[in-house]
């Protein structure tokens, strides 16, 4: 969003001559001058040379504080430009300027801010300071307090929600307000251990999408919401209503996680369902710290899925609003660099969040044509403008990247209430359109940047992640049985206790060579697995579950696998050997019994072209 507007006014005579006579009798009604000119020239003429001496000062002077913030705010920051929006979310309130919006109220008396702010004409608004005041000012004005974004230790308890309803019996309108309880969600932790759970259901074959949209399907997300820590963010009992007039909230975490991996190359899609890549793989074994940050750039630039596509609300995405969507990576982009001036560890209120990104200029747009784009029904709640409401579309925009893929990855923790709820005076004048919530998000109260966070926006170089701790208290005995004796599993440890060993009864499980050697042959990490039973476990190890680990895990790593390659016969064992110690071909294979050669395929071209030089062709194998 510009600063300034890139035409100024030089003089104050030249904005003075803008006005009709009228409007200039008002502002010499507001200096303490005696003689009362009639012509325009000569009322020109008086004012400036009051504005332009020293009664400027005392004109200043004569000003409110808010008043004389507007003022310090032009002069210092804004090179002469009142800016209603950016004044407004830096200090709440406009300032006392009752002729802004009664243009032809012509009785009205002129403003005091009207000696300092002029227009480029007749029928633009009076907001930009001409130069040489400028320059006078700027000597005795003092420079507006430093923009600061609100914060605070303390997590929020309640959220404030206004109400208002009609009392039939008094027969009048009501306003009350209640304290909602806030749910406070950490997900720090949660999202590294998510993450790996994913990667190893995804390894599994357990994670279904259409082929169409990439989207996880209805079983797909139910199977998810099982595993992940603490469950998603609303229960299933709060997602579902009983009320069948109102929509479902749904998931949100359940169904960004497979979003996620898709976006970050982490799986690609093998017929109906998800599979690991090459990345997906080595991120199994990987340092989740460092996989969450290298998802999050990647997701900053993916194109699997606009964020608004998620507000089921905003109608026409995909006909002609489809055209005026600006692109993604620049609308995340912005929100990643004010999470970048969040402090680390400290609460920000959604809202003044917000209200940071518009006085400090960095906003951004969702669409350039909102009025191809429609509140829950086509045709209807048109969003016409996002200039002044740039509450409606970013806001619903941000909501949904913070809470949905923000928090979900861990970068920050949140502090919401239920959709339900939420207020809706922003979006009153659409609410005649739909049930319930805009959007899932719309309960999003505050966030907290995490030092997770920190670490994936680059604001800290290194991570230490805070040792994960498990509630589970399991019993290892000699035997090689797992029996529970605490709490019980969650829904990660429980598949990582099924991918290891074999369940014996409700509460007991048995190592098995098998099963290990099975898992760690599909990429899965036998000594996560041991810290695992180290951390649940109620005492050390005993030594025989010591060897059984030590066993496996040198069975696991005494054979490696080099690849594919070609199994090549020679006509008699001269040849082979001539081939397998020739300087244009031994780099490219190895002898293998008397006659035949093995050939690495990633070394097949350099082979044959060596062969070629020694005067000997491999014919192509017919398939």
């Amino acid at each position: 969003m510009a600063r300034s507007s890139l035409v100024t006014l030089a003089k104050v005579t030249e904005g003075l001559n803008v006005r009709t006579v009228d409007d200039l009798k008002k502002l010499l009604q507001l200096l303490p001058i005696h003689e009362r000119p009639t012509r325009k020239a000569e009322l020109v003429s008086t004012i400036a040379a009051y504005l332009n001496g020293p009664g400027l000062k005392k004109c200043w002077q004569d000003l409110d504080q808010l008043q004389q913030a507007a003022v310090a705010e032009a002069v210092h920051v804004t090179d002469g430009v009142y800016q209603p929006e950016q004044f407004r979310a830096k200090y709440g309130k406009s300032p006392e300027w009752n002729n802004r919006d009664s243009y032809y109220r012509y009785n009205q008396p002129a403003a005091k801010l009207d000696l300092f702010f002029y227009s480029l004409s007749a029928y633009s608004a009076s907001n930009i300071i001409p130069a040489d005041m400028r320059a006078k000012l700027h000597k005795f004005v003092p420079e507006p307090e430093p923009l600061q974004l609100q914060s605070s230790e303390q997590s929020p308890q309640t959220m404030p929600i206004v109400r208002r309803y009609f009392d039939y019996e008094q027969r009048r309108r009501v306003k009350t307000q209640v304290d909602l309880p806030v749910v406070c969600c950490e997900m720090e932790r949660a999202a590294q251990q998510d993450l790996l759970a994913l990667l190893r259901f995804v390894h599994l074959g357990k994670v279904a999408v259409s082929d169409k949209t990439s989207m996880p399907t209805k079983a797909t997300v139910s199977a998810i919401a099982l595993l992940l820590q603490g469950g998603d963010y609303y229960a299933e009992a709060d997602a579902q209503p009983d009320n069948d007039k109102l929509q479902p909230i749904g998931a949100i975490k359940a169904f960004a996680w497979p979003m996620i991996l898709q976006g970050a190359g982490l799986v690609a899609l093998d017929g109906k369902k998800l599979q690991l890549t090459a990345a997906g793989q080595k991120a199994l074994n990987a340092d989740p710290a460092k996989t969450i940050k290298a998802i999050w750039k990647k997701w900053l630039k993916t194109r699997v899925l606009d964020e608004l596509r998620r507000i089921d609300a905003v109608k026409g995405q995909t006909g002609k609003g489809k055209r005026g969507l600006t692109a993604l990576d620049k609308r995340r982009t912005v929100i990643a660099q004010v999470l970048e001036e969040c402090p680390i560890g400290q609460w920000v209120r959604f809202e003044d969040l917000k209200r940071y990104m518009i006085a400090s200029y960095q906003t951004f747009e969702v669409s350039r044509h909102p009025d191809n784009l429609s509140i829950s029904e086509l045709g209807y709640g048109q969003l016409y403008d996002s200039g002044d409401a740039w509450s409606i579309l970013e806001t619903l925009y941000m909501r949904c990247l913070l809470f949905e893929y923000g928090a979900t990855l861990g970068l920050l923790d949140v502090a919401y209430i239920s959709p339900y709820d939420a207020p809706r005076e922003d979006l009153s004048e659409f609410f005649m359109h739909t049930d319930s919530f805009i959007s899932r998000y719309d309960g999003l109260f505050a966030i907290r940047l995490t030092p997770l966070g920190a670490f994936c926006l680059g604001i800290e170089a290194t991570y230490e992640a805070a040792a994960i701790t498990t509630e589970t208290t399991l019993q290892v005995l000699p035997n090689l049985d797992i029996v529970m004796t605490g709490q019980p599993l969650n829904p990660g440890e429980k598949l990582m206790m099924e991918t290891f060993t074999i369940k014996t009864s409700d509460a007991v499980w048995k190592l098995d060579r098998d099963a290990v050697l099975k898992a760690t042959a599909e990429g899965r990490s036998l000594k996560e697995f041991q810290d695992f039973l180290v951390q649940a476990s109620a005492h050390e190890l005993p030594e025989t579950v010591k060897h059984f680990f030590k066993d496996c895990l040198s069975r696991s790593e005494s054979l490696q696998d080099q690849g594919l390659a070609r199994l090549i016969e020679c006509a008699d064992a001269t040849l082979a050997t001539l081939i397998a110690h020739d300087s244009r071909t031994k780099k490219y294979c190895q002898l293998v019994g008397d006659r035949c050669l093995v050939v690495p395929l990633d070394h097949e071209t350099r082979f044959r072209n060596g062969l070629r030089k020694l005067g000997y062709t491999l014919p192509q194998r017919s398939s």
